[in-house]
């Protein structure tokens, strides 16, 4: 039996890091981007995915960094690589279809899996524009499935993103603006979609049929209750199968001695 770690023994940031260390599975093909992302890729690459092939979406293929970089440019995403290019060729790969899931963030996600990192409010006039889409429209459209780590707030689990940065399960297709599911959208070029929302409260996954989001897991010290109160839109709470899993004690060993020992992205609680 796993030797979990106790309340006072691990943060936020380790919980959401092993919870998405989870979704990987062995010998699959991950593209991720910056920061605790990579942490929770190298972390199921040290545990129960040793044969994981990380992409690092500034062209680093295959990279076996001894601790975190940091960033996706950083010189050592290149040690251990099968190969070190560029946005081009990693990219290329992606798109032809050798990614098995992608890791991204979100500022913004709606009841449907769609996510905005582009603006709030009107695109043209803006309340807030925010960092813009980077990779994520095309790490979420190419790969065959995508996690999301996002904060949340009730302000960003929205009925309605503002900007559809990266599409989830049913977005409008133009010019009517009816909402379709992905597939019929995609067409030939469909290969899945957002399988998992990873935020600061709980695990969301999506049906399977009409796309809706719905409450997996709550994290320790949040009931489904609460969660559903931080969301604009009617959250599916029917389908909770419990508590978070808590980080291990070795997981956190490799977290903070091994992988960030720096705190780059993941600060060690103090005891």
């Amino acid at each position: 039996m796993s030797d979990f770690a106790s309340p006072e023994e691990y943060g936020l940031a380790d919980l959401l890091c092993c919870a998405a260390a989870h979704e990987v599975q062995n010998n699959e093909v991950v593209f991720a981007g910056t920061g605790l992302p990579m942490v929770a890729i190298m972390l199921a690459q040290q545990t129960h995915a040793p044969n994981l092939k990380l992409i690092f979406e500034a062209g680093t293929l295959d990279g076996r960094p001894p601790e975190i970089p940091t960033s996706v440019g950083d010189a050592r995403c290149e040690m251990g690589a099968s190969r070190a290019s560029g946005l081009f060729d990693a990219f290329s790969v992606a798109q032809r279809g050798y990614v098995d899931m992608g890791f991204l963030g979100g500022a913004e996600v709606d009841q449907y899996g769609n996510v905005n990192t582009t603006c709030i409010g009107d695109y043209l006039e803006p309340e807030l524009r925010l960092t813009g889409s980077g990779g994520n429209p095309d790490i979420n459209s190419f790969a065959k499935r995508t996690v999301f780590i996002m904060v949340h707030e009730k302000r960003r689990f929205v009925e309605n993103v503002s900007y559809i940065t990266s599409p989830g399960w049913r977005v409008k297709k133009w010019p009517g603006g009816e909402l379709v599911h992905r597939r019929e959208l995609y067409g030939a070029a469909y290969r899945g979609g957002p399988s998992a929302i990873i935020s600061t409260l709980g695990v969301f996954r999506f049906d399977e049929q009409d796309g809706h989001m719905y409450l997996d897991t709550c994290h320790p010290g949040t009931t489904a209750e609460q969660i559903k109160e931080q969301c604009q839109f009617d959250l599916d709470i029917s389908r909770v199968k419990g508590q978070t899993q808590v980080p291990t004690r070795e997981e956190l060993r490799l977290i903070h001695d091994v992988l960030d020992p720096d705190q780059i992205f993941i600060p060690k609680v103090k005891k």
